[in-house]
């Protein structure tokens, strides 16, 4: 169950957002649940400032990006703790937001506003969910379209429960050995997967109900797709 939803400065379809961070305050409770709002992500909660649930924990970020009527609004929120970070940094606010949760004992992350047209902070966003998996921690990025993620050998997905219609996989780091897919329209058997040939398992679906992923060894980044 996720426990924290960073929302960064990239492409947010507002309802989209919206209905997915009721979804999860339905799911965790909303004391449960930690919403951080990254740099220009925080004009995204200044849009929805009528819903008091919606409210963010923290605000974190140099600013730079936020718009004046953002940074009108920060200065409005009593009770909200502001991370104000140095512009000079090594860090991007969204992957200085992760690592404050993690350090905070957040182990399960969805971040919104991590994809976009900087394909740079999108690579930099997706170098996260592996940042994430060596602290123990599971990070997702989420768009409208999209739900991308790490998955473990030994995978089960539920083709009832799916994000999209298409399931496409990725090496990352390296190849991925003995890579089986079960359950799916095109199935693989043990199949050594490689960046120059990982358009062999771009939209992928699920045939059954349930569907299994497994592998011997490498990072294995899965991207359920709506379009």
């Amino acid at each position: 169950m996720i426990d924290t939803i960073i929302v960064s400065g990239g492409n947010i379809q507002k309802d989209f957002a919206l209905d997915f961070l009721k979804e999860n305050i339905r799911q965790a409770g909303r004391e449960n649940l930690c919403l951080i709002g990254a740099d220009r992500g925080m004009d995204f909660f200044m849009e929805l400032s009528g819903k008091e649930e919606i409210r963010p924990d923290i605000a974190v970020g140099d600013f730079d990006s936020l718009s004046q009527e953002g940074k009108n609004y920060l200065e409005t929120l009593a009770g909200v703790e502001i991370c104000r970070l140095k512009p000079e940094k090594d860090d991007s606010d969204t992957q200085s937001a992760a690592v404050m949760a993690m350090g905070r004992g957040r182990r399960e992350i969805a971040i919104l506003g991590a994809t976009g047209s900087r394909l740079d902070h999108v690579l930099a966003n997706i170098g996260l969910l592996s940042l994430g998996r060596d602290k123990g921690t599971r990070i997702v990025l989420v768009d409208q379209c999209n739900y991308i993620s790490l998955i473990e050998s030994g995978t089960v997905l539920e083709r009832g429960c799916q994000f999209g219609k298409y399931v496409s996989f990725f090496p990352v780091g390296g190849d991925v050995t003995g890579l089986t897919l079960r359950g799916f329209q095109y199935p693989l058997e043990c199949y050594h997967l490689t960046a120059s040939d990982s358009g062999l398992t771009v939209s992928n679906e699920i045939a059954e109900e349930t569907a299994e992923v497994t592998y011997e060894s490498g990072t294995l980044l899965m991207i359920m797709s709506r379009d």
